[in-house]
């Protein structure tokens, strides 16, 4: 009889040790959905351009090694758009400044468009549904269109600005990588933590909205789509200067643009003094809403971990 009572008060601790897990992780997801809505209201999908001046009043002014680093940027960058913190921010900063480079290089766009035109097919063979992916792959058409017709740049960032279709061009990007990733699965596969293979990591951390990017993810859009991405480091390592490496290893990186901060993903949008123009109205040449937005360079940056995007 003390046997079967001490059995049932073990029982019970173990159901009070659960609930109290259960409700520690809820209260955990809790305080990270009141977050992200704090971030949705405060912060655009992707700002308008501001000073790169900005970035040293995010950190301490006695923190030596950032604010060297950052020194080091604005002797290359002039201007910053940020991007909502979501865990998108790679996939929607590289849409954003690469679709815009496209604004004032014709020739590029075309290549790009052949290059989009097809990738939805490409998928299909793979295995993925036709149908399901259909949606997203016009969504990411249409804003290549957009582009063809050269409008100002504030009718690009307000459809970058419009949730939907935003995320739309994130999920097909998140596809395109994943189904590169599949491809190419023997390369891949040494490059996979744990006993994972490619299609189950990319199941996991390529494809679901909200997962950050690393190197893999990287490299694998930049070969997918044809651009040269160059990713500059921005830790705590000495020198006073950023280090980066350009993915594939021999491209030739031309446009300069974005910036993500690791841990909690952060990708920007940089704009060189030497780049920027005034962009204006097609129609009577009236200024745009933004007359500092039309760059023809590209970069994004990785703070602490990763990344400063160049496409070419």
């Amino acid at each position: 009889m003390a046997e079967e009572e001490q059995q049932e008060e073990g029982m019970s601790q173990k159901e009070v040790d659960g609930l109290n897990c259960l409700a520690y992780d809820e209260a955990i997801i809790a305080q990270q959905d009141r977050i992200q809505q704090e971030i949705a209201t405060s912060i655009p999908l992707v700002s308008d351009c501001q000073d790169l001046a900005i970035l040293k009043k995010e950190y301490a002014e006695d923190d030596t090694i950032y604010q060297q680093k950052i020194r080091d940027l604005q002797r290359k960058y002039s201007f910053i758009r940020k991007t909502r913190p979501d865990g998108n921010c790679f996939y929607r900063a590289f849409g954003f400044s690469y679709l815009e480079s496209l604004l004032d290089d014709s020739k590029e766009l075309h290549r790009f468009k052949a290059i989009a035109a097809k990738s939805k097919m490409d998928l299909v063979s793979q295995g993925f549904t036709e149908f399901t992916i259909e949606d997203f792959h016009n969504t990411f058409m249409d804003l290549i269109e957009v582009c063809d017709k050269q409008p100002p740049v504030g009718e690009l960032l307000s459809s970058f600005n419009e949730q939907s279709v935003s995320d739309y061009l994130v999920v097909y990007l998140r596809l395109v990588t994943s189904g590169f990733l599949q491809r190419e699965e023997d390369f891949f596969q040494h490059f996979i933590e744990g006993a994972h293979t490619v299609r189950e990591f990319c199941q996991q951390e390529v494809e679901p909205m909200s997962k950050e990017s690393d190197h893999i993810h990287i490299i694998a859009l930049a070969q997918a789509l044809n651009v040269c991405i160059l990713v500059e480091y921005m830790d705590r390592g000495e020198g006073g200067t950023v280090n980066h490496h350009v993915f594939p290893e021999d491209g030739e990186p031309k446009f300069r643009r974005a910036t993500e901060r690791r841990g909690n993903e952060d990708f920007r949008i940089f704009y060189s003094d030497d780049n920027v123009i005034e962009a204006r109205e097609r129609s009577g040449g009236r200024p745009s809403d933004n007359p500092i937005s039309r760059a023809c360079s590209v970069c994004m940056f990785c703070w602490d971990y990763g990344a400063v995007v160049w496409s070419e």
